[in-house]
């Protein structure tokens, strides 16, 4: 049976407007605080809140090499995990994106070590890949997802989520110049795959 709509004027109260005095962040901190002692509802809005962004930032670092899909749960996983770790420094959106990066990173070092070193003198055969396609555009995600991974890394972290070179040699393990060569090899090839 329907419930029939009641209009103010019939005499009931309207339902109470969100309070936008209340700080940004206050319920995604609730949420955390909740989610830290057990709550699987709090973790559960705080995963659909962040979980985009999440899936972008290791669809893009994998360049087609792992499945996003996966490895998004399992930085979740960690996520749940280490909420007691969380000590509220840094907004809890960065603390989650730091945890993302390193265990895409950590991956990325575990799945190279099982293949062997992967060679990542390919720039002429990148290059010249990209010029037989001949006809066929390039998009910028494509030209992404052909990068080598370390200059593919770089470039992720640098131009797509705004890292400066200190953090990225933090993250990553390499010194901030070798950061900086990666991200110019990066654009290089980047420049020559999509030129015509």
């Amino acid at each position: 049976m329907e419930r029939a709509l009641r209009r103010p004027e019939d005499g009931l109260s309207r339902p109470p407007t969100p309070d936008r005095t209340a700080a940004p962040g206050a319920s995604e901190a609730a949420d955390v605080a909740l989610a830290a002692s057990g709550d699987q509802r709090a973790f559960e809005r705080i995963y659909r809140q962040h979980v985009a962004r999440i899936h972008s930032l290791a669809r893009r670092m994998l360049g087609g090499e792992g499945d996003p899909d996966e490895l998004t749960q399992d930085i979740f996983v960690r996520a749940w995990e280490r909420l007691g770790t969380y000590r509220g420094e840094a907004a809890f959106g960065t603390w989650l994106h730091r945890l993302a990066v390193n265990a895409i990173l950590n991956w990325r070092r575990t799945e190279a070590g099982a293949r062997g070193r992967v060679d990542e003198g390919v720039d002429a055969e990148l290059i010249e890949g990209a010029r037989q396609a001949g006809g066929e555009d390039l998009d910028l995600e494509g030209a992404i997802r052909r990068l080598p991974p370390g200059a593919r890394q770089v470039f992720v972290l640098h131009d797509v989520q705004g890292f400066k070179h200190e953090e990225i040699a933090t993250m990553m393990g390499v010194t901030a110049g070798t950061s900086k060569a990666q991200l110019h090899r990066a654009r290089m090839l980047l420049r020559a795959m999509l030129e015509r």
